[in-house]
């Protein structure tokens, strides 16, 4: 996979592209210089900047108000554009790098409180039962009004082992939750695989890193080696998973399709505009596949989603995703900053573009948990086994149930509905394949 701009590293989801290049000249950004800059605003600015460095209560070094000024031209742009200082930008490279310290937790601002787009799968936020569409209003007592994305990021990140008390808003609850965390290294596995079922595979993705492509590919191996064989089904979890390297993101809905588009973006700049195709090929022969989605699903998710929805390569379960369409690029500054800009907007194969819509299923399906039956094993009486029972007159037995076939399901997702109903979905699909091959 590659994408067609000059000297980019892509990174998408919260953490967004990531792009190091001067803009090329379009119509529209030459029009743009034509008209000048805005002396007149520029006055203003000026004569507002020696108000506040004269009268303010207290002095105000010159460096901290020109980052304020810069911090609010991004700010008032959109929820996902805003500049970073050298230390946020060392920060955001250490974050896509799939280890950090901080509470794990993939977070935007919204309304002026810290929306919590969902938490990392075994991370302090993730036990401790925060949830995706939470909104964050304090952090250690301090109200986050006022405060910049960034700032609460840091305040949330911290050291192994110290502690950070957030309150938050839940919809459904009528009082604010408070909760007492411990900070802890974040290292993210963005890979998990296993078998639901003999047959039946089974992959989450958390988040994409640069490496998750090759990681998914190794899972894949592994769930062969596992099963002795080729799989006949496979779901994809990207439940909660808020999105991360573009390429990554490519690179996993190649693995499922054989050829065909994949997803393409739209901005302003001429080189804004970028596509990805198929190549490889479908690692798993076309064999019937699940996405699992839901309102935590954001960015890099959507886009894997939509490419094999679209391609008609999936059937989607869940819930509608979070929509974010925007694409974001990071531009780095002489100061050793950085100022993260949206630039275009991405668009699926079939010319959709889900901002602030996202991706409604196939098949809608609430989270609900299953009640998990008393008991390893359940004997249910059957015909066969009353006394004096009818023998049956084709003159067959029935095959008495063996052992293993009762300890089928990963006991860890009996609770889980949408994958117990994923699992029945596939079963059924390989039954209507089969049927219609033996026509």
């Amino acid at each position: 996979m590659k994408f067609f701009c000059k000297s980019a590293l892509l990174v998408w989801g919260l953490l967004s592209v990531s792009v190091y290049a001067a803009q090329s000249e379009t119509p529209d950004s030459k029009q743009s210089d034509d008209e000048g800059l805005p002396l007149e605003q520029l006055r203003d600015f000026s004569y507002i900047f020696e108000r506040i460095k004269n009268d303010y209560v207290e002095p105000v070094k010159d460096k901290q108000l020109m980052e304020n000024a810069i911090r609010g031209l991004l700010a008032g742009l959109d929820p996902h554009s805003t500049y970073l200082n050298p230390e946020e930008y060392k920060e955001l490279k250490i974050g896509t790098s799939g280890e950090f310290g901080g509470l794990g937790i993939q977070v935007e601002m919204e309304d002026g409180l810290v929306k919590v787009v969902s938490p990392i799968d075994d991370t302090p936020a993730f036990h401790a039962g925060i949830k995706a569409g939470d909104m964050i209003i304090m952090l250690d007592g301090k109200s986050v009004k006022g405060m910049s994305l960034n700032d609460a990021v840091n305040l949330m990140r911290g050291k192994a082992g110290s502690k950070i008390e957030i309150t938050l808003l839940r919809k459904g609850e009528a009082n604010p939750l408070t909760f007492k965390l411990e900070r802890a290294i974040i290292k993210v596995n963005s890979v998990k695989q296993r078998l639901l079922e003999k047959d039946f595979g089974y992959v989450r993705i958390s988040t994409f890193q640069a490496n998750t492509g090759d990681s998914l590919e190794s899972g894949l191996k592994q769930l062969r080696k596992d099963n002795k064989g080729d799989l006949k089904g496979l779901v994809l979890d990207l439940r909660n998973n808020p999105g991360g390297v573009l390429n990554a993101a490519a690179d996993v809905s190649d693995m499922f399709l054989e050829d065909g588009m994949i997803v393409y973006t739209k901005g302003r700049m001429e080189n804004t505009a970028s596509e990805f195709r198929a190549r490889r090929g479908d690692l798993i022969n076309g064999v019937p596949m699940v996405v699992l989605i839901n309102g935590g699903s954001a960015s890099a998710s959507e886009i894997v989603a939509g490419a094999l929805q679209d391609q008609k390569r999936a059937v989607l379960m869940g819930e509608k995703t979070f929509g974010k369409g925007s694409v974001q690029t990071i531009q780095e500054l002489p100061n050793g900053g950085a100022i993260k800009l949206t630039t275009a907007r991405y668009f699926t194969p079939s010319g959709r573009s889900i901002q602030a819509e996202g991706i409604v299923p196939d098949i809608a399906l609430k989270a609900y948990t299953l009640a998990e039956a008393e008991g390893k094993d359940i004997k249910r009486i059957k015909e066969a086994d009353l006394a004096g029972h009818l023998d049956n007159p084709n003159g067959t037995t029935a095959p008495k149930e063996k052992a293993e076939d009762k300890e089928t399901v990963v006991s860890s997702d009996n609770n889980d509905y949408p994958i117990n109903e994923a699992l029945n979905l596939l079963k059924a699909l390989n039954i209507v394949q089969k049927k219609v091959t033996e026509k």
